[in-house]
């Protein structure tokens, strides 16, 4: 005799409210963390070429480099413009393409380094310590765009940490209903599949830097995925449950 199916309350429209808190609280958190980190970026890299704006030449310049200036010229022209007078930021860049000799810092440009730049730099993780010579010297020298140190440790870093967040956020849209299936599983998929496109391409845009454009599609398709997922989870769970209608359909079952 065939047992009747327990799990008809596994859709979101049907979940319980406690449950639909939990992940509601859940959404709202990544999805105003996502945002931030979309601001973060328009601030970081966004303003690599000196403009407000992601474009290609934000992201050559943050992988591949401004190979014709160095990195302190860069940033003196780009996110870090409006730290210092302009006066002082030419000064700086001109020591840079005069060879940053170390007499020179020392008699000249450290004291505005520590002025302008040490309140931050050296006081906030992540920043580098530019008071130090040797770290300012490296930065001086012809912009080869990110470290592979520092492109190991952000890859593994979003790799863990957002493959989480795609993860649970499609485990929640997998209870939605009225959906193809086809479109579900395409929808759960395509932003593991466009974050390691994104990955893969800063390694590549660190040596060929016609592979941006990858960067730009990678960020691009799994912000359109999960934004996709983000609405549709939140629309099904405090919209469909209020319009008089029985969902009880196994969302996990053909």
């Amino acid at each position: 005799m065939k047992q009747p199916n327990k799990t008809t309350w596994l859709n979101l429209p049907s979940l319980g409210l406690s449950i639909r808190m939990l992940f509601t609280g859940y959404l709202l958190t990544i999805g105003f963390g996502l945002l931030m980190a979309g601001a973060q970026i328009l601030l970081t890299h966004g303003m690599a070429d000196g403009k407000l704006g992601l474009s290609i030449d934000d992201i050559v310049y943050s992988y591949y480099g401004n190979r014709g200036n160095s990195k302190l010229e860069a940033k003196l022209n780009g996110s870090m413009k409006d730290k210092a007078p302009d006066e002082i930021r030419a000064k700086m860049i001109q020591w840079a393409r005069n060879g940053a000799s170390k007499e020179t810092w020392e008699t000249d440009i450290k004291k505005d380094v520590t002025l302008y730049c040490s309140g931050c730099h050296g006081n906030m993780p992540g920043l580098p310590a530019i008071a130090n010579f040797d770290v300012m010297h490296e930065i001086a020298q012809t912009d080869q765009g990110v470290s592979v140190d520092s492109l190991t440790r952000v890859s593994h870093i979003h790799l863990f940490g957002i493959a989480f967040i795609f993860f649970i956020m499609g485990f929640i849209f997998s209870f939605s209903v009225g959906i193809p299936k086809w479109l579900k599983e395409v929808a759960i998929i395509l932003p593991f599949a466009f974050l390691i496109l994104d990955i893969v391409s800063w390694w590549v845009t660190k040596w060929y830097a016609g592979f941006a454009w990858f960067t730009m599609i990678g960020g691009i398709g799994y912000s359109l995925a999960s934004t996709f997922m983000w609405f549709t989870s939140m629309y099904q769970m405090w919209v469909l449950p209020y319009n008089g209608k029985d969902y009880c359909v196994n969302t996990w079952e053909d």
